[in-house]
């Protein structure tokens, strides 16, 4: 598999772009544990136009987590041209369009999944930002509005001939937000598709090894990206990427875990500010599966939840980890 220069090795696994999770401390984590490709949160192309800081500063990037994506949504032709501009200026491998996001902050206004409502103007802003930039332009989407609206056969091949160079599909419709199963039969059908000569890249619901390894054997797709799985769970990749290499689940110990979760704080801590640092930390210790062994866990959480000090959280992981301990001898 190949987008652009990057030549992937096979069953690559990819990051997701989620909003206040793929922070440069996670995304490196993340890289270091396998993931072939890592993006950056998402950026609004109108706030970037404008120089909002928050939005400027999500264009950091760094060497050592390359390959890495910078996503950009909006509804505006104009301003997404601008702002892949600007994008190709902090020199990410890739630059990706969201044509997918359905909260309804993003999809409600027209940009994100909205965009599946008017085809015509996404597939301008897709072709016109092909053509202002050389760093290759990707997209990721849904498979339609709704169930009544299942474009994305049609809209594949329309976008590969706007000149993308690979195209991700969320095996759910907008209406769906992220309930109920996601249907990877179309994103099977997309990638069989003979016209269709462009990367396929499957994502959703893919929450362990064994589902990305059915993935790639049941619907041939070239890469799979995983999004909610990774929450305080950076080693998944070391996971799928042993079994898909022809061996078996390589998992780390509690104490390792507790180890990755604990330098994710400092790698953040360090990268902004104490207090940044640790928010950006705090939701994926809330969603961490490591700690789900401790009994009555909800206030210890709310502790977690509460932490405005390093030192403080830190005292908290630390007691959370004799804690299992001790649960572990006494089983």
């Amino acid at each position: 598999m190949q987008i652009g220069n990057i030549v992937f090795p096979q069953h690559p696994v990819f990051l997701a772009p989620m909003e206040d999770v793929t922070d440069i401390g996670f995304r490196m984590l993340c890289k270091r544990f396998g993931a072939a490709m890592v993006y950056t949160e998402f950026v609004s192309a109108e706030a970037l136009v404008r120089s909002v800081k928050s939005t400027v500063s999500k264009l950091t990037i760094s060497d050592e987590e390359r390959p890495v994506g910078i996503q950009l949504y909006g509804r505006d032709v104009e301003a997404m041209v601008e702002a892949a501009r600007l994008v190709e200026e902090a020199h990410p491998d890739v630059i990706d369009l969201n044509f997918g996001c359905p909260v309804k902050k993003v999809a409600g206004k027209g940009a994100g999944a909205g965009m599946l409502k008017n085809i015509p103007l996404l597939l301008d802003i897709t072709r016109s930002v092909v053509k202002a930039v050389s760093t290759p332009v990707t997209v990721k989407t849904r498979l339609g509005w709704d169930m009544d609206h299942l474009v994305i056969e049609d809209l594949a091949e329309a976008l590969q001939d706007c000149g993308i160079q690979a195209l991700t599909i969320h095996g759910r419709t907008r209406s769906q937000m992220y309930t109920g199963e996601a249907d990877w039969t179309l994103i099977g059908r997309v990638k069989q598709h003979p016209r269709i000569h462009i990367p396929v890249i499957g994502n959703g619901d893919i929450r362990s090894a064994e589902d990305a390894l059915r993935a790639f054997e049941r619907y041939g797709v070239d890469a799979v990206m995983v999004g909610r799985a990774t929450f305080g769970r950076p080693w998944l990749f070391r996971e799928m990427c042993s079994l898909l290499q022809g061996g078996k689940v390589q998992t780390l110990t509690l104490d390792e875990k507790i180890d990755v979760l604990e330098e994710q704080l400092r790698i953040n801590i360090d990268r902004i500010d104490e207090y940044r640092g640790i928010l950006h930390t705090r939701r994926h210790l809330a969603a961490t599966p490591v700690f789900k062994g401790i009994p009555d866990f909800r206030q210890t959480r709310i502790a977690m939840l509460r932490a405005e000090k390093a030192d403080e959280l830190m005292e908290i992981l630390e007691y959370c980890r004799k804690l299992l301990k001790t649960i572990d001898n006494s089983q």
